[in-house]
């Protein structure tokens, strides 16, 4: 007489076999999905970074004069002479958002709120008979209010520009 069907102990294998398949592939798909955020986050620091730093730069090499900070002085905002009706530009820091103020328009943000601006500071190096030169450097912080690892990511941007 013949059986169909399977044994406990079959059934038993092939339970564990596909579950220990799942819970692989599970932690695989996790492991991707942190992955996967945490470089949405650096991405988000660094294209924010890069976009205040060239904005920064290139209106400092567009200007005519650096009129704060003095010579030789840093800041933790800087004023530019620049051609009207943008005279004149100030880049500055207010609640951790890096600012713009063009003429007399009101302050326009350059960061967003997924990232939170510090240490913000120019240093005028001008030298004699030179043209003005300002270092700029900064650092963002993308937001982390659950404190999870894969939204932790910092980083420091440094430049340095002249006037043409």
């Amino acid at each position: 007489m013949r059986k169909d069907g399977f044994t406990l102990i079959e059934i038993l294998l092939y339970v564990s076999i596909a579950g220990a398949i799942l819970l692989s592939v599970s932690i695989f798909w996790t492991i991707l999905l942190q992955a996967r955020v945490k470089n949405q986050t650096m991405a988000e620091v660094e294209s924010q970074g890069a976009f205040v730093m060239e904005l920064i730069t290139q209106t400092v090499r567009n200007s005519e004069v650096i009129v704060s900070p003095a010579i030789g002085a840093s800041s933790a905002s800087a004023t530019l002479t620049v051609a009207a009706p943008k005279n004149p530009t100030i880049f500055d820091m207010s609640g951790g958002v890096i600012r713009i103020t063009e003429g007399v328009s009101a302050a326009v943000s350059l960061t967003n709120s997924r990232v939170v601006a510090s240490e913000l500071t120019f240093q005028n190096l001008t030298g004699a008979a030179t043209p003005g030169t300002m270092r700029v450097n900064f650092t963002l912080t993308h937001v982390n209010p659950g404190g999870k690892n894969e939204y932790d990511y910092s980083k420091t941007f440094y430049g340095n520009a002249s006037l043409r």
